[in-house]
């Protein structure tokens, strides 16, 4: 048997720009949890809005593993902390269609518990209060949605506060 000659992929179009460590981020995240079983980094990162913080705090979501071949009806492992186990057992259901919710297709099927150390997670912090902006006129007045008009408000007293960076003194050039 002969091996068809495959054409060579180009190489990648360079973008000749500076990225953000955001932008590039997913793509070597991505990786490493599709290395470890994750095919959605996002069920770790998120795990507390799946199941909510009271399970969050005692367990954490460690692989996800399909059929060969398939994405679904998979099965997800959990570590959880010692005594907790027995509890989790009982909720596996509720956390089965949790899961299968957020990934909005029946991708669990089967949950598979790990008695272990659950590492915490860093708190997230609150957003800093709002102070009033400083005299604005009537410029903020007219936006209706309280939202948009607190954010604006916030940049507005940010940029307000904020003093100018001295610029640094440059050698004399003789």
């Amino acid at each position: 048997m002969s091996k068809r000659d495959r054409a060579p992929t180009p190489p990648p179009e360079r973008q000749n720009r500076s990225r953000q460590v955001a932008e590039l981020l997913p793509a070597i995240g991505g990786a490493a949890f599709r290395r470890f079983g994750f095919v959605q980094s996002a069920i770790v990162t998120r795990w507390p809005e799946i199941v909510g913080e009271r399970l969050a705090a005692v367990s954490s979501p460690d692989s996800i593993r399909f059929p060969m071949g398939k994405k679904q009806d998979g099965t997800l492992t959990l570590t959880v902390r010692g005594a907790h186990a027995p509890m989790m057992s009982h909720l596996t259901v509720e956390i089965i269609e949790r899961v299968n919710r957020f990934f909005g297709y029946a991708a669990i099927n089967r949950v598979a518990i790990r008695q272990g150390e659950v590492t915490k997670r860093a708190e997230r912090r609150a957003p800093p209060s709002l102070a009033p902006a400083p005299e604005l006129g009537g410029s903020l007045k007219a936006i209706a949605d309280p939202e948009l008009k607190a954010v604006l408000e916030a940049l507005a007293s940010g940029v307000a506060s904020a003093t100018p960076a001295p610029m640094p003194s440059l050698p004399k050039v003789r």
